[in-house]
């Protein structure tokens, strides 16, 4: 044990003095620390059941605005559910505009949207967990509501952005690899602005622009591989998972992404905090009770 302690303790030194270990890790103490995982569960719970009556409002929406366009309505559905690898074509088959008229669909659309903000609410919570607001400066029950209001309509924005680049870069196909390039670059930035005005709308605290941008950044980055590395996890999730549980296998596969989505945001705003409170190096041993910030976060 105490050839281990040693062990561990030179490593522990080692990373202390360069930044490329410091800073990574830091940031997973901090991730611990906060207990973000068990937050990014709770997300990714709350995600699950909003996710239904927010594509539903969806569609709900674009056939309203939409009437008389179909093929656009569905492009911009498409969009939305491209962001669900191998589960998003099922989807699709279970997604459809809410029925009737007048009132009744005032209403249904309403209670749609009201049943969806149980995910930003999660993700507002998380946030400021993140960023130590205290309790006593957290947005009352109707702020709250108000800014998951504001995030769900972002994101209604960018999947109508998404869709028009979309269409751009299928129109400039045959300029070659140059408008591939400019259409990737546009997507990132889109991303960029998205995931950095959640940053700020979603905690309760004076943030700025140049502090939430690193996080934003290295969300936008992850998104990207996650995007391209996803398909694969959430494939084989589901092909387990299929064979044992059935319809539930689809559930696995659903779940799993979103949990993998909630862990990569709630990450990025940890790169904010531990930028923006210099909090590495930091000591990843050491006797309970001893202050696990170096002086440089004091």
């Amino acid at each position: 044990m105490d050839a281990l302690r040693r062990l561990l303790d030179r490593f522990d030194r080692f990373q202390q003095r360069h930044t490329a270990l410091a800073f990574p890790l830091a940031v997973v103490k901090k991730f611990g620390d906060d207990r973000a995982g068990t937050a990014a569960a709770t997300i990714a719970y709350y995600g699950f059941l909003s996710l239904f009556p927010l594509l539903l409002a969806l569609s709900t929406v674009a056939g309203i605005v939409l009437r008389g366009h179909p093929g656009l309505r569905a492009r911009i559905l498409a969009s939305a559910l491209a962001g669900f690898p191998v589960v998003g074509e099922q989807l699709r088959a279970s997604v459809h505009a809410l029925p009737g008229s007048g009132l009744a669909l005032v209403l249904g659309l309403v209670l749609a949207l009201w049943a969806g903000l149980g995910v930003a609410n999660a993700t507002q919570q998380a946030m400021n967990d993140v960023w130590a607001v205290p309790r006593a400066r957290r947005p009352s029950y109707w702020q709250r509501r108000v800014r998951s209001l504001a995030l769900i309509g972002l994101l209604g924005a960018s999947t109508i952005a998404a869709t028009l680049l979309a269409g751009i870069a299928a129109a400039a196909g045959g300029l070659g690899w140059p408008a591939r390039v400019a259409s990737v670059v546009a997507t990132l930035a889109l991303n960029l602005v998205v995931f950095a005005v959640a940053f700020r709308v979603l905690t309760n605290a004076p943030l700025s622009w140049r502090t939430v941008l690193p996080g934003a950044a290295a969300a936008t980055v992850g998104w990207a591989a996650l995007q391209a590395l996803g398909t694969l996890l959430v494939a084989r999730r589901v092909a387990s998972a299929t064979p044992v549980y059935g319809t539930l296998g689809f559930v696995i596969g659903l779940l799993a992404w979103i949990s993998l989505g909630a862990q990569l945001v709630l990450y990025a705003a940890e790169v904010n905090a531990v930028l923006a409170g210099h909090r590495w190096p930091r000591r990843l041993f050491g006797p309970p009770g001893e202050d696990p910030l170096s002086p440089r976060a004091r």
